[in-house]
């Protein structure tokens, strides 16, 4: 697909941007570009634009104003040792856009034109990328539909988009292990949209991650909505579960739970260093169970933001228990350490998952 590129008339002065980068935080700053591309029915997607990043014009009427149609992505461009840019499995994250898509009832978006979008605006704006340690440049693709019309169906035109943001630390506290909260609520249900990254999940987790925050805890914890007893995910992040005879289990996707990129990662990772992987449900009374007996010794969240971290505290109103010593454990620290190194090119990539782009 063509891209048509827009130059800016006012970039941000290099002295603004370097003072920005310094200390970003997550997802408050932004970069000068955006791509955006327009869909029609009839036509097909079309009018590729690489150009600055501005407001949106949206009719009042838009259907994704009133009955949610809209998807999105999470992605990270990191910096190799030799100033090259790269992105992480961007093939994986087109995958599952356009399942995304499928769920909602929206067009699907070519995957290599998904591909060249992001490493089109990454090169854009690589100067954005910043000097923290850690640093990386946070990829967000999304899709809305913009046709004017208030009948419950399809809508008939979409509009995609891609926006940079230079990020730091994903967690405030910076703690080397997090503290959630086993929320009253619930993420998804069967038949629902949780295998979706749509806008709508992330909404209904406001309130109990609001609540988490609220105790003083860094994530929520959501259960089952048929029994209310098996451990699903964090608010934004996948759980892993490591036993003392060396078993590692995450809950069962079930159409409930989205299938993390960075979850399907671990468990290669994690099959290499010769655990014995497995997709089981389990209950938040054996999570406490297995912890109290010593027989779990370490709980991981993974996602693309945060990366890895470990659980180390874990409450309820039925109390809280503590998952090992309540830090960080060997495994999930070597996980990371590889994870993140092969994203930044100093371990070696065996499963070819990085892709270089200058």
């Amino acid at each position: 697909m063509e891209l048509t590129r827009i130059p800016h008339p006012a970039p941000t002065p290099d002295a603004d941007r370097v003072a920005a980068i310094a200390d970003p935080g997550f997802g408050t700053l932004f970069t000068d570009h955006m791509i955006t591309v327009d869909y029609d029915e009839g036509k097909g997607w079309h009018s590729a634009t690489l150009g600055p990043r501005q407001p949106i014009p949206l009719d009042p009427a838009a259907s994704v104003l009133h009955y949610a149609q809209e998807i999105f992505e999470g992605m990270k461009a990191y910096k190799l040792g030799n100033g090259t840019m790269a992105l992480f499995r961007p093939e994986a994250n087109a995958a599952r856009f356009n399942k995304s898509a499928a769920r909602l009832a929206m067009p699907d978006f070519p995957e290599d034109v998904f591909v060249d979008a992001v490493k089109e605006l990454v090169l854009a704006d690589k100067d954005w990328f910043p000097s923290v340690e850690g640093g990386s440049l946070y990829i967000r693709p999304f899709m809305f539909a913009t046709e004017a019309f208030l009948g419950v169906r399809p809508a008939k035109q979409y509009k995609f988009v891609v926006i940079l943001s230079p990020a730091g630390n994903y967690f405030k506290s910076g703690a080397p292990a997090v503290s959630v909260w086993v929320s009253d609520y619930t993420r998804a249900a069967p038949g629902g949209t949780g295998e979706a990254k749509c806008g709508g999940n992330y909404a209904a987790s406001l309130v109990p991650t609001g609540e988490a925050f609220a105790k003083g805890h860094d994530q929520t914890v959501f259960l089952d909505a048929a029994e209310r007893k098996w451990i699903e995910e964090l608010g934004g992040m996948n759980l892993f579960f490591v036993f003392d005879d060396g078993r590692m289990i995450t809950p069962p996707l079930r159409g409930t739970i989205l299938p993390g990129i960075t979850r399907d990662s671990i468990m290669q990772l994690a099959r290499e260093q010769g655990l014995d992987v497995s997709e089981e449900m389990y209950s938040i009374d054996q999570w406490r169970a297995d912890a109290e007996s010593g027989k779990l010794v370490e709980t991981m969240a993974c996602g693309t933001a945060a990366v890895v971290t470990a659980v180390g505290k874990v409450a309820s109103h039925d109390g809280e228990f503590t998952i090992g010593s309540g830090g960080p454990g060997q495994l999930t620290s070597t996980i990371r350490e590889k994870l993140v190194g092969i994203q930044r090119g100093t371990v070696e990539d065996r499963h070819s998952w990085v892709m270089r782009i200058e």
